[in-house]
């Protein structure tokens, strides 16, 4: 596994646990407002001494295995990685629990993931109406919005627990769009807007603007 960051301790990723938070590298979508761009390309391009190699990854896991609950597996997109099934499976051998972030695009992953038991929690973000998918992301894969689709479907049906999330970025997400997004959330899933942080987006443009969080206004 290429690992592109790591957040040592963190009481907000995954609800209820102390976790670590661990950043794959690369991802299959180009969103405009991502904060995490280092995080984009496949290969890391940074100098060798700030990877993290996976050994070292899990060396760190077993040193803080008696001061962390659990392990956040976040991106970049975690499963356009071909070695994510193994990776998830040697954090749940150590004792850990995991939670997955994902956009949701490789629904085919997600699925062997989930009939494995490789995860006790996912987090999806839908990133816009399907209709405006291939705008709002500049997905790569021109079957991006069935593919998150067939992902809504699989995860609500799953038993696992689970949210579905939404970054509000008002110069992309009208209240129209954040109406229609709704009414994806399966009944009985849970549902949470994020703020959008407009300095830490990759696209200059979307930097000028507010950061006023007006998610519970769209909705």
């Amino acid at each position: 596994m290429e690992i592109g960051g790591l957040n040592t301790f963190s009481l907000s990723d995954f609800p209820g646990k102390v976790a670590a938070v661990v950043f794959t590298q690369g991802c299959n979508f180009r969103c405009p407002y991502c904060h995490n761009a280092s995080l984009i390309p496949y290969h890391y391009h940074a100098p060798d001494e700030l990877l993290i190699p996976e050994e070292h990854f899990f060396e760190f896991l077993a040193y803080r295995s008696n001061r962390l609950d659990a392990v956040v597996v976040s991106g970049g997109e975690p499963t356009i990685r071909r070695d994510l099934p193994a990776f998830l499976r040697r954090i749940k051998d150590m004792g850990f629990a995991v939670k997955l972030d994902t956009n949701g695009s490789e629904p085919e992953v997600l699925k062997e993931i989930l009939e494995n038991n490789l995860i006790d929690y996912i987090a999806m973000d839908i990133k816009a109406p399907l209709d405006k998918y291939k705008q709002v992301t500049k997905a790569l894969s021109l079957m991006a919005k069935d593919k998150v689709k067939e992902s809504i479907e699989l995860i609500s049906e799953s038993g696992v627990d689970h949210e579905f999330r939404t970054t509000v970025v008002e110069a992309l997400l009208s209240p129209e769009d954040m109406q229609a997004i709704r009414k994806l959330i399966p009944a009985g899933s849970t549902y949470r807007l994020q703020k959008f942080c407009p300095e830490h987006a990759c696209d200059p443009e979307l930097r000028k603007h507010s950061n006023v969080f007006l998610g519970d206004l769209l909705l």
